[in-house]
């Protein structure tokens, strides 16, 4: 299985994270936990842990489904969080997007393998690759072969990245773009590549994406509590985003990239659409959702495919379809097993590194197990007089470099192409991340510059060398 830690650590640049943990193969499918099992595993998260701040839950078995939550709106509104309660739920958009795809594959109104300029306006221009061109397949697959984000969006870090980003610009982008391999070839997770996709939803239906989303799918699976963000503004009865340090964030809006990651909602709405894709509930989309899944390409990792959308895992005799996704404040998950049609819907409103994907796993398959949580770190009391020995470029790999700066009594470190964070005492020589599960060690200093710095992370220790 492709490893989750490093798009897990790239929540812009993902939304979403095409990844699992690996996991002992299971024994025969079990009945999903209780209703106290699921309260015990969230109250560990949360009070336990502190690693979220409010978790919603809903099982779905034979259709019906309940639901179990903890926490609250914020850490500054008591009020507790429940199935009604809406989050971000940025990437399983994708999902509602490719279920409109499907849709018109059934209307016989895509063919999923032709050229999809066919359903572009006349003159658009999408990069091809030894004479071959790009389908409606090869981007509900990301295979296309496009990087995730242009890089005007990368750089703009987890504060509202797409606002204001619009279809002109990312046509633009898209025709000045050069593949860098075979279409069809490899999978590699793309926003662009979907976001296109709408693009062409939206150009032969003849209607804006938000219109077709509400008549289409909201409208016949009854999610009134599920909508578009696609404007800066308060959204009733929302919990708030924090970051992986427990800090509140804004809420992400969109404009061109709404397709891919702008749904809001609730896991009452959500357990209703993971009832009608499972098949356990029937409803007018039945025909869509069943073909979602009747193709699929590799992703890369051991016993996994993507077809329209859905990823599914299947090694070990595993039958499970999902999607989840990451904003700057917010984590979700949405599955079912496609054996017993069960479904899982988890919405949090805190982005940690583990995430919660391995409870909605979980609770599909209780043989599954939960991802222990990194201990919670304690700020340690120094002389912060010792920063500025601790400031300076260090080389970690070629073209790999640490950049640690001293702002008064705080430190901070930023990787190469990624943001930059505080780093907070555990002693006078270790410091930790509160955003990942990372430390780092600064060697004695030497003249008053320390030679080098070791990075902690994912097991592994890793020494960067001071830059003249």
């Amino acid at each position: 299985m492709h490893n989750p830690e490093a798009p897990m650590q790239r929540a812009l640049a993902t939304l979403a994270i095409a990844a699992l943990i690996a996991m002992p193969l299971p024994a025969q499918a079990a009945d999903m936990p209780s209703d106290a099992e699921i309260a015990q595993i969230l109250a560990d998260r949360i009070d336990r842990d502190q690693a979220n701040v409010a978790i919603s839950v809903a099982v779905i078995e034979g259709g019906v489904p309940r639901f179990v939550s903890h926490g609250t709106l914020s850490r500054d509104d008591p009020t507790p969080v429940d199935e009604h309660t809406v989050f971000e739920a940025g990437s399983i958009t994708k999902l509602m997007t490719n279920l409109l795809l499907a849709q018109l594959v059934v209307d016989g109104q895509i063919d999923l393998d032709a050229p999809l300029t066919d359903y572009l306006p006349a003159g658009t221009v999408l990069p091809e690759r030894d004479g071959k061109a790009i389908t409606a397949f090869d981007l509900a697959t990301h295979t296309a072969g496009f990087s995730s984000l242009p890089e005007e969006l990368i750089a703009r870090g987890a504060a509202n990245p797409y606002s204001g980003y619009g279809a002109d610009a990312l046509m633009a982008w898209i025709a000045a773009y050069e593949l860098p391999r075979d279409i069809g070839e490899t999978f590699e997770y793309s926003n662009v590549g979907v976001t296109l996709l709408a693009q062409a939803i939206e150009h032969v239906s003849g209607k804006p994406y938000a219109e077709l989303l509400q008549e289409q799918i909201l409208d016949p699976l009854d999610m009134s509590e599920t909508s578009l963000a696609t404007t800066p503004g308060p959204i009733a009865d929302m919990a708030t985003g924090h970051d992986a340090a427990g800090e509140p964030v804004p809420n992400w809006d969109f404009d061109a990239f709404a397709p891919v990651g702008a749904l809001v909602s609730t896991t009452a709405d959500l357990a209703k659409f993971i009832a009608a894709a499972s098949g356990a509930v029937e409803s007018p989309l039945a025909p869509a959702f069943a073909i979602m899944l009747e193709r699929t390409r590799p992703t890369g990792g051991a016993g996994e495919v993507i077809g329209l959308g859905w990823f599914n895992l299947t090694e070990g005799g595993l039958d499970i379809a999902w999607h989840n996704g990451i904003t700057g404040g917010y984590r979700s998950f949405a599955g079912y097993d496609r054996t017993t049609g069960n479904g899982v819907v988890v919405l949090s409103s805190m982005v940690t590194e583990a995430g919660i994907e391995d409870i909605g796993l979980h609770l599909l398959d209780p043989s599954l197990p939960l991802r222990p949580q990194p201990t919670p770190r304690e700020v340690a009391e120094i002389d912060k007089a010792i920063l500025p020995a601790y400031a300076g470029e260090y080389l970690l790999a070629p073209g790999v470099t640490i950049t640690v700066t001293a702002e008064g009594e705080q430190l901070f470190a930023q990787l190469t192409g990624q943001a930059r964070f505080e780093i907070f005492p555990e002693s006078e020589k270790r410091f930790f991340f509160r955003v990942v599960d990372a430390q780092i060690t600064f060697a004695d200093p030497v003249e008053g510059a320390a030679p080098s710095l070791m990075l902690h992370q994912n097991g592994q220790n890793m020494t960067a060398i001071r830059v003249p």
